[in-house]
């Protein structure tokens, strides 16, 4: 499994940025996707995800991304998009796009780093106030 994170850059605070997550043929098919950033000095967190398709394609947000961040998939060109808005200092961070084979009824399943099994490189946002 191959995952491409891309789409970061510097932005004001109010604006918008959109994340692409690229990954090899049918990934997001037979894998959990989930959105995570770290910030220097702190833990990684996370951000946003979706199940598999075979699981409904369900979106999960952490309460900080609830009502700004929207999560959205095309499996035709294998991508996954995180669109931030109303973006603020705090959620500068490098972002981080990581999927994982494993199903589970429990949302925090999901949120759990060390649930997924591949990650990709990651893409950075810089946000100014």
């Amino acid at each position: 499994v191959q995952l491409q994170a891309s789409g970061g850059g510097v932005v004001q605070a109010g604006d918008s940025l959109r994340l692409s997550c690229a990954a090899s043929p049918r990934t997001f098919i037979n894998y959990h996707v989930g959105w995570f950033r770290q910030a220097p000095g702190k833990e990684r967190e996370f951000v946003a995800g979706m199940t598999r398709s075979g699981s409904g394609g369900r979106p999960i947000y952490a309460d900080a991304a609830k009502g700004r961040f929207t999560l959205s998939r095309d499996n035709a060109k294998n991508t996954v998009y995180l669109q931030m808005s109303s973006l603020q200092p705090e959620d500068a961070a490098r972002y981080y796009c990581a999927v994982s084979k494993t199903a589970s009824y429990s949302t925090s399943h999901y949120y759990k780093a060390t649930s997924y099994d591949y990650w990709g490189q990651g893409t950075q946002v810089t946000v100014s106030s």
